[in-house]
């Protein structure tokens, strides 16, 4: 929605917290200690979030277990930076919802933060079936021309290379070709510390893919574990190493590299710079505004996704 509608839709925080007690609770709110439905009741005026149920004389707030719990920042604001992380292609950075809010730089992180863990927490993920794309990607810094001391001290892990072999964090993203989901994971080295394995791929395939899917990958050596007569996906492949980038009749993996476009572009652009710690949860964003871009629910999903398991 864009700012007229979000100022139509929710004017004050009384309105923006009945919205969401109705994406929330529908008709009837539970207690979250007894279970009851009835002697339920709205603390007062001033604490409109708050209610408390005569049935076990315990107060509750109505954002208990959820990414707004135990946050003095206005609703309003956290919807509005909701809206403002759907509508960004590449995302909204913290210090740019600072400066649009009016909240502190550590505010702004931890709002996008707790919405991003919203965004991964889909319920409604199924498994991909018939026809799905896989391929990976590298996240870190751009390669770092080598320097005359470089070269002296023959220090060639300083120099951050592009491509396989690199020291950058892999991502290993799936797109089904019927409803142009996206699935991705970050791939963290295994106890051997290796990384991209045939095994590893093999397993976030059996994750997110229904058995006897068509798999389309490039030539990577790590998906030849799919041509292996105990493997029960169908394997097509197409050969970049030879600038084979389409065999025709809709055997290759553009449709996966146009997302890791998107993300590149959003990281490099917007982030700048993302942890490997909290990379999953980056690219969860992405993958959530990917598949939703084609829906005006997208916002009511993320309310229905914010409770914190």
């Amino acid at each position: 929605m864009d700012f007229l509608e979000f100022n139509k839709k929710f004017p004050t925080e009384e309105k923006a917290i009945e919205y969401f007690i109705n994406i929330r609770y529908g008709d009837q709110i539970v207690c979250p200690y007894c279970g009851c439905i009835e002697k339920i009741y709205r603390r007062g005026n001033k604490r409109n979030k708050d209610f408390v149920c005569n049935n076990c004389n315990n107060e509750f707030s109505i954002f208990r277990n959820t990414i707004f719990e135990k946050s003095s920042t206005d609703i309003r604001i956290w919807f509005y930076a909701i809206n403002q992380v759907l509508i960004a292609k590449k995302g909204i950075s913290a210090l740019q919802l600072q400066r649009e809010t009016g909240v502190t730089y550590k505010t702004a992180w931890r709002i996008l933060n707790q919405i991003r863990k919203a965004m991964g927490n889909d319920n409604d993920k199924k498994l991909f079936e018939a026809c799905v794309e896989i391929d990976e990607t590298y996240v870190g810094g751009k390669p770092r021309k080598k320097s005359k001391k470089d070269d002296d001290d023959n220090d060639k892990n300083n120099f951050n290379k592009r491509g396989r072999g690199t020291n950058k964090t892999p991502v290993v993203g799936i797109k089904e070709r019927n409803s142009n989901n996206v699935q991705a994971v970050v791939a963290l080295p295994n106890e051997q510390n290796k990384r991209l394995t045939g095994m590893q791929l093999l397993e976030i395939l059996n994750k997110v893919c229904e058995k006897d899917c068509l798999v389309i990958t490039d030539d990577f050596k790590g998906y030849g574990i799919l041509d292996k007569e105990t493997n029960e996906f169908v394997h097509l492949s197409v050969n970049h190493s030879i600038n084979e980038f389409s065999k025709g009749n809709g055997v290759h993996t553009n449709g996966i590299e146009s997302f890791w476009a998107v993300l590149k572009r959003g990281i490099y652009g917007i982030y700048h710079h993302v942890s490997v710690k909290h990379l999953q949860r980056y690219v969860d964003e992405f993958c959530f505004r990917a598949n939703y871009k084609d829906t005006q629910e997208n916002f009511d999903i993320i309310l229905r996704n914010c409770i914190l398991i």
